[in-house]
């Protein structure tokens, strides 16, 4: 079977099992919706025993969630992710099907939106516990809420339906009125996580900078943008000599890892896009070629950390395409995607069609979560179409996609 088959088929096999399991699945993270965890009184408040019962969960290769009362749910960031993804399928296949697909994501995104804030927001469905600070369930993030409504503004742009860009751009208002920001000067800001927290975290601000002026590309709202390049000029700022980026601020923030810097570098380039700003280029080249010389191996392995292997993430291989695509790269580094999807489907995917979570040094964990793993590869694979969509179509109409 030629490479590309292999790939095209891999897809077809991820893109039915999500059918099957009707979107709905386990996280890393969820382990606090355990109802057996729930019943242990005051216990259950403290701060180093909810992390620790997190951390069982997220590092266990045996997924023993039934025996504790933990049920799959539909996940939020993962039904915006599913929502952009099919509607990359439908600009594929115009059916009525997909369409059917792209509205039963954007009913569901709309159900589970959080309430109380100053525009359209969302959070995950699970209490979570970090080292930073703790998020009850579903209190809304900038991270969750910009992938969510950058998938309703992919929906707008198939169906012009103006309500899904009036809830994307009252996301905006969320942003900019209900986080708390870090001001260096009137120049330089950071935007928080949540409305609970004063954390300063790259990627999350600059997650909230491209839907500003994704946004402000529609509507030509001037304040969107004046508060977005503050935000890139913050982070811009403090890149690394080397081009690097650490995840955030605090102590505790200095490790440098794969999908992070990912997000970091297509959420430069699509301001850039938008705004038609060309201030960064120094900043996104350079980290780019940290990004592109540190974290894929000879062999097409993607590395986690900066300065190790493992734990070999199925999020940081799907990013791959989706920051090549976004830099307008990916017919350059063909070689290397090939390798490196070629090494997870013979590695890392399940004959079931699923993609495991990790790969460790001495064993797998092959929980097949719904939201870091499959919502994430079927966008990533489904990106990796639009460059390749004639031998596709081919594949599709030799009825081979159905023979795995």
């Amino acid at each position: 079977m030629s490479l590309n088959n292999k790939i095209f088929l891999s897809f077809e096999k991820l893109k039915i099992y999500c059918e099957k399991e009707g979107y709905m699945g386990y996280d890393p993270y969820d382990g606090l919706n355990s109802k057996v965890f729930n019943k242990l009184g005051f216990l259950s408040r403290i701060k180093i025993i909810k992390l620790v019962w997190i951390q069982i969960f997220k590092r266990s290769p045996i997924n023993f969630r039934n025996l504790f009362g933990i049920l799959p749910e539909y996940n939020p960031k993962a039904l915006g992710l599913f929502l952009s993804s099919y509607c990359l399928t439908y600009k594929r296949d115009p059916s009525q099907n997909n369409l059917d697909k792209i509205n039963f994501f954007i009913d569901k995104i709309i159900s589970c939106k959080s309430e109380g804030y100053s525009g359209a927001c969302w959070g995950y469905n699970f209490d979570w516990q970090s080292r930073a600070f703790f998020q009850p369930k579903n209190t809304p993030t900038i991270v969750v809420s910009s992938f969510i409504a950058n998938s309703l503004i992919d929906a707008y742009e198939i169906k012009k339906d103006d309500k899904l860009l009036k809830i994307a751009k009252s996301t905006c208002d969320f942003i900019l009125n209900d986080l708390n920001r870090y001001s260096e000067n009137d120049k330089n800001q950071a935007f928080s996580y949540s409305p609970l927290d004063k954390s300063i975290v790259f990627n999350a601000s600059l997650l909230g900078v491209r839907l500003l002026s994704r946004v402000y590309s529609l509507t030509r709202e001037r304040s969107l943008i004046i508060e977005a390049k503050k935000a890139v000029n913050y982070v811009c700022n403090n890149q690394n000599i080397d081009g690097s980026w650490s995840y955030g601020t605090y102590s505790f923030h200095q490790w440098i890892d794969n999908f992070h810097t990912g997000y970091n570098l297509e959420c430069i380039s699509d301001y850039m896009k938008y705004s038609g700003d060309r201030d960064y280029e120094y900043n996104l080249e350079k980290g780019f070629q940290y990004y592109i010389n540190t974290f894929f191996t000879k062999k097409g392995i993607a590395k986690y950390y900066s300065n190790k292997i493992y734990p070999i993430d199925i999020h940081s291989i799907a990013q791959l395409i989706i920051t090549l695509d976004k830099l307008n790269k990916m017919n350059k580094y063909k070689p290397l995607v090939n390798k490196v999807l070629s090494w997870s489907i013979d590695n890392m995917q399940e004959k079931k069609g699923f993609f495991y979570y990790q790969k460790k040094r001495f064993f797998t964990i092959r929980i097949p979560y719904m939201r870091w793993s499959q919502a994430w590869m079927l966008l990533s694979l489904n990106t990796y179409l639009k460059y390749y969509l004639p031998e596709y179509t081919k594949l599709q109409n030799e009825n081979m996609v159905r023979s795995f």
